[in-house]
């Protein structure tokens, strides 16, 4: 059921700016008055990125409950559970703030917040004129929070919250807000896009994932992440007001770009999603992502897909490695070996694919002769690769697993001399019966 258009408990008075007021009028401002006193806020609905409901498998991998909220009672999971549900209490949020580092001495001068709203999307800033309006900012942002206590936001798990919460704390007069979930959409963002784009700047996935000329984002002119607290410390000190009308347009698109982004990753989640066409890194990003996830099976799926999609050729290797490593997770070891027998054949390097064979062969092929040839050729492929890497990571693990199939090597050694010794060994002579002794 798409939400539609909710009374707020206590609306802020939204009084029109005179005439000389001339920051509101420029930012198409009211001005929202409390107890605390005044702020700006700027209101605006756009039917797109429209309502996408979220899907009960797209929340699951997402946020992970059994773990995320480790430590709460039965009645605060099953809260979390029933508002992650509801997508009448999600409330995306994105802030504009006088400093990058964070710290307590960062104001967020500018808190972007919107919610699905008639199909649409419903956007509302709270802009502070002074910084001795930041309490009334707060106490604005505090019932938005308690109306709407699921967060999506964009690395905001890092920055953006727990910035406002120093903020809350700070006042020693607005309690913080408590959210019954966060989703933080830069991590699954990196896990699906990253292989493909190598940036996931918010800007980068709207011009590159997203259909920014449909949804109406428009980026031309956009002012820069890194000029934007100069420009407000500049108004503060009697400057122009103007270019703060783009640092507003610029966190009103990465509002809009934010819902956007759940609506494809909620698409791509979803197991029921149509994932025809898509980008074969995109795909592999995915079956990775998966994977963490514990859906092997979908991930296994998934990473077939990427490679008849044409995954690059640098990328196919570790397809089939990942691929190896979950059929073997999921006990379909023959399949497995197959993969690992493709993977040995590299030239270069298949120390790794030789080290699983030889596992397979020891544990499930009982076949001790092929498992010892399999750790030599792991060895000789090993000594082959030598020490040009300048990564001490990369030295490390080729002396780990060096040592350990040389450890296996005299194992299975032992193990073969053994058997043969058994084998070999001369027949005991039959113990004599009662009666036929030498007299």
């Amino acid at each position: 059921m798409k939400p539609v258009r909710a009374v707020p408990s206590k609306p802020a008075d939204l009084r029109t700016p005179d005439e000389t007021d001339s920051l509101s009028r420029l930012l198409g401002a009211g001005i929202a008055r409390n107890h605390f006193g005044e702020h700006l806020a700027i209101r605006n609905w756009f039917s797109t990125p429209e309502f996408a409901e979220p899907s009960p498998v797209t929340l699951e991998l997402l946020t992970k409950l059994p773990t995320s909220i480790r430590g709460r009672n039965k009645r605060q999971i099953q809260d979390s559970q029933t508002a992650l549900g509801n997508p009448e209490k999600w409330l995306f949020l994105d802030t504009e703030t006088t400093g990058l580092a964070g710290g307590t001495g960062t104001y967020a001068f500018l808190v972007g917040l919107a919610w699905w709203d008639s199909g649409g999307l419903q956007v509302e800033q709270l802009f502070l004129r002074d910084f001795s309006e930041e309490h009334s900012l707060l106490h604005e942002l505090a019932s938005r929070v308690a109306e709407r206590p699921v967060l999506v936001t964009f690395n905001g798990k890092t920055f953006d919250w727990p910035l406002l919460e120093n903020r809350f704390i700070m006042t020693r007069k607005i309690k913080v807000p408590q959210l019954a979930a966060h989703l933080d959409l830069l991590h699954p963002a990196r896990a699906l896009w990253k292989l493909r784009l190598g940036s996931v700047r918010l800007v980068d996935l709207e011009r590159k994932v997203l259909d920014a000329e449909r949804l109406g984002l428009h980026r031309y002119g956009d002012v820069a992440s890194a000029l934007i607290p100069q420009y407000y410390f500049d108004f503060l000190r009697g400057g122009a007001p103007d270019p703060l009308a783009g640092v507003v347009k610029h966190n009103q698109m990465d509002l809009r770009g934010l819902a956007a982004l759940f609506v494809k990753i909620n698409s791509l989640l979803d197991e029921r999603g149509a994932l025809d066409g898509a980008d074969s890194l995109d795909l592999f990003g995915l079956s990775r992502f998966l994977e963490r996830r514990g859906e092997r099976e979908r991930a296994q799926a998934t990473c077939v897909k990427a490679l008849d999609a044409g995954l690059p050729a640098e990328f196919r290797k570790q397809a089939r490695r990942e691929m190896a490593l979950m059929a073997k997770r999921s006990g379909e070891a023959e399949k497995a070996e197959v993969l690992w027998q493709e993977l040995a054949r590299d030239p270069k390097e298949g120390s790794e694919a030789c080290e699983q064979l030889a596992i397979y062969y020891e544990r499930q092929g009982k076949d001790l002769q092929r498992a010892l040839e399999f750790a030599q050729l792991g060895l000789m492929k090993l000594e082959r690769l030598g020490w040009a890497s300048r990564d001490p990571i990369w030295h490390a693990r080729k002396m780990r697993r060096q040592e350990k199939l040389m450890c296996r090597v005299e194992r299975l050694r032992h193990r073969i001399n053994r058997s043969d010794a058994a084998t070999t060994a001369p027949l005991l002579a039959k113990p004599a019966t009662a009666g036929s002794g030498v007299r």
